[in-house]
């Protein structure tokens, strides 16, 4: 858990209504799980017959013909890896999920489920055997198990709403899960009694009473609380385990003796005005006995009990208010005794975490300068690293991400991928890994890729080392310099590293080189460095990008005539921020921006966490530190023509942020445009690869319009007259 990557690919949920996916962190801007009834991904290759060859670079065309992996499962055994292919499909313009079968001695590949509906989150029986899954054959997402000896597959529930955190008990008997159940919602009057037959009177008022009613990705919350349930996993009814007014979120762990199970939740009273705590709780299966086992200031979440049932790991942090803080791994006794920190020394957040098939060490997934890696972490608090190179965290921009699964002996599933290949199911053993699958080799063998270099460079604030990787349009040859656009991610706690992006390749294919940089404030590089940005955000930051640019200059590599930016959530703060900055920049695309911290605290879907967490008051307590840190504060100096982007259903950074923002640039008479992508939310932008596409090819077009730059007409200083490039 990244507690505050609030704008990118990955980020916390601010309530528990929002869950928080260990694998590839939801959100990372992944594609929606289908709809039920999706059919086979069809390939954008067989659409028509006009072309004359093979297109050597990538086209907004070839997003459909994608495929990436997720959420690879090694059985205990090793033997065998289900995961879940992600391919898009241009019938539906969305990404179809299904789930594969990878023999690990053999290499072959077997389908296992989603010829029928979308099919995700595969969990092996701990035999080995029988394989859970959800799957929306037939309609809504329910759970399913298939007997992996040539058996059917069998669907167990049949349930109101979507059902999560799957896992097995140790004998293989239950399966425990979680599922929101709705409640009635607050009713205030009502219309007239006496509605005529047949008229056609308005929908009811909608009445909402949550301090979070509308999350991201989601819509507007249903009235309900998560709860946890268990199933015999031959089937047979439902049932729940825990009650009240409060949110009882998975993942959820069995003791050995499957008597009892571990979650984390925030019980207390004021849970809705404490988006970070929460703590560990043992539920007695039988009884229903709830017991709190920790009880600091701060989130305790994720607990895992050992395989010889001694000892719980778990994942936290104190919470000191900071805007950032790195999870550190514990373990405790059964009873929540003994709570010791294994990491303290370690400047890396812990997430995704595993036991070993021993109980001696830990797995933990984490990121080392825009890298992500596994290590095991011993009980004597010793680091071992034994996977890295993952990846996942989309396929849009070259965020870190990624996940794993580890087999008894100590075999770790993982995607991977490299700079110009998605996520791959690879395989790793002995300090050695290979790649199992190869789901882009059509493309991989036509597609002409640009080269992605790693840069560095000290910080003109205070020389503190900066990273970057530079992506080079295909075929550049050295020395020849080409127009640059700065790509700066969004979190902002969150990091790029040497990942495929499909937004940088479309760009180097227009002949842009791309840079993805790390400022401050990113994620991979220490909590202090994280840190940099506490309630200075933007700030400093902004010093580390233009050095990072001047240094591609330096390289011979950006022209220096020839400079654009971009960047979406926090990447849209600083790029509406840098414009006001400099005049620098050709062109700007600020994409589903923060423009006014004050608006922002109040309609965003986190409003108990980004005043707080972020600027450390709230609105009227302090006024003049929201403004300073607002983009819109430096509006009166923009020069640049800004195109502005966002999701029509954006709830993270509202939709009222980017219109502010547009329309303050039409008075001032900056070339400007508002772009709506029509249903899409904030971490689903590029969730539909046409719009991904489309998005795309708008920000090219728009810099190909003020390729020369602009000059505000002699005629005034202001207005909403429309403005012309320079000639």
């Amino acid at each position: 858990m990244r507690k505050l990557a609030i704008f990118g690919a990955s980020f916390l949920a601010l309530t528990p209504q929002l869950s928080v996916a260990q694998e590839e962190q939801a959100s990372t801007e992944s594609p929606p799980e289908p709809e039920a009834g999706a059919p086979a991904a069809m390939s954008a290759s067989a659409a028509g017959s006009a072309r004359k060859g093979p297109e050597r670079r990538l086209t907004g065309a070839d997003l459909f013909d994608l495929s990436i992996a997720a959420d690879p499962q090694i059985s205990p055994d090793g033997r065998h890896i289900a995961y879940v292919r992600r391919a898009n499909d241009i019938m539906s313009d969305r990404a179809v999920s299904s789930i594969w079968l990878i023999d690990t001695q053999t290499g072959e590949e077997t389908p296992v489920a989603g010829r029928q509906g979308g099919a995700f989150s595969p969990r092996w029986s701990p035999d080995g055997k029988r394989l859970a899954f959800a799957s929306t054959e037939g309609g809504s997402a329910q759970l399913w198990v298939r007997w992996m000896n040539g058996g059917e597959a069998v669907r167990l529930t049949g349930l109101p709403t979507s059902p999560s955190s799957i896992a097995w008990s140790p004998d293989g008997r239950s399966i425990a899960y979680t599922m929101l159940v709705k409640d009635e919602g607050p009713k205030f009057g009502a219309a007239p009694a006496n509605k005529p037959e047949g008229a056609k009177w308005a929908e009811p008022l909608e009445i909402r009473d949550l301090l979070t009613y509308r999350a991201d990705g989601e819509g507007y919350v249903e009235p309900g609380f998560e709860k946890i349930f268990l199933v015999p996993a031959t089937g047979g009814s439902p049932r729940q385990l825990t009650f009240g007014p409060y949110h009882d979120t998975g993942p959820v762990s069995w003791s050995r003796d499957g008597r009892t199970l571990y979650f984390s939740a925030n019980r207390r009273a004021d849970w809705e005005n404490d988006p970070v705590e929460s703590e560990v709780y043992a539920l007695d299966v039988t009884g229903g006995q709830v017991t709190q086992l920790t009880d600091r200031n701060g989130p305790d979440a994720s607990p895992l009990v050992s395989p010889d049932g001694r000892l719980i790991a778990y994942v936290g942090f104190d919470d000191a208010g900071r805007a950032y803080e790195n999870n550190n791994l514990y373990v405790m006794n059964r009873d929540g005794s003994g709570r010791r920190n294994l990491t303290e020394n370690w400047d890396f957040s812990a997430d995704a975490i595993l036991w070993d098939g021993g109980s001696g060490g830990i797995y933990a997934q984490y990121d080392d300068h825009g890298e992500t890696k596994v290590a095991r972490i011993g009980l004597d608090g010793s680091v071992r690293d034994v996977a890295k190179g993952l990846s996942g965290g989309g396929l849009d921009r070259p965020y870190s991400g990624g996940s794993f699964s580890v087999s008894a002996a100590g075999a770790v599933a993982f995607t991977g991928g490299t700079p110009t290949r998605p996520a791959e199911v690879q395989l790793a053993r002995g300090g050695s890994a290979r790649m199992l699958t190869d789901l882009n080799r059509s493309l991989r063998e036509v597609k002409a890729l640009g080269e992605v270099r790693k840069i560095t460079v000290a910080s003109s604030h205070d020389g503190k080392p900066i990273e970057g990787w530079l992506t080079l349009p295909p075929g550049y040859t050295e020395g020849r310099k080409v127009p640059l656009i700065l790509e700066i991610h969004g979190g902002p706690f969150a990091a790029y590293g040497p990942h495929f992006s499909t937004d940088n390749q479309l760009y180097a294919a227009a002949g842009y080189a791309v840079l993805s940089a790390n400022p401050r404030g990113s994620t991979s590089y220490g909590e202090a460095f994280a840190n940099e940005i506490d309630k200075a955000y933007p700030g400093n930051d902004y010093f580390d990008l233009i050095s990072i640019v001047d240094r591609a200059v330096e390289l011979g590599v950006a022209d220096p005539d020839a400079l654009f930016v971009t960047g979406g959530s926090g990447g849209g703060v600083l790029t509406s921020w840098i414009v006001g900055k400099t005049k620098r920049f050709k062109a700007a695309v600020t994409q589903k921006p923060v423009i006014n911290w004050t608006t922002q605290a109040l309609t965003a879907d986190g409003p108990a966490f980004f005043g707080r967490y972020w600027l450390g008051a709230m609105p009227w307590e302090k006024p003049e530190l929201f403004w300073a840190r607002s983009p819109l504060s430096l509006v009166g100096n923009v020069e640049t023509p800004t195109l502005v982007v966002v999701g029509a259903e954006d709830y993270r950074t509202p939709v009222s942020e980017s219109e502010q923002y547009y329309t303050a640039l039409r008075l001032r008479g900056v070339p400007t445009a508002l772009v709506k992508v029509p249903g899409a939310s904030h971490g689903g932008i590029a969730a539909r690869p046409s719009q991904s596409a489309a998005k795309a090819s708008a920000i090219l077009a728009w810099f190909e319009k003020y390729k020369k730059g602009w000059t505000r007409p002699a005629s005034g200083t202001s207005g909403t007259s429309p403005a012309t490039p320079a000639n």
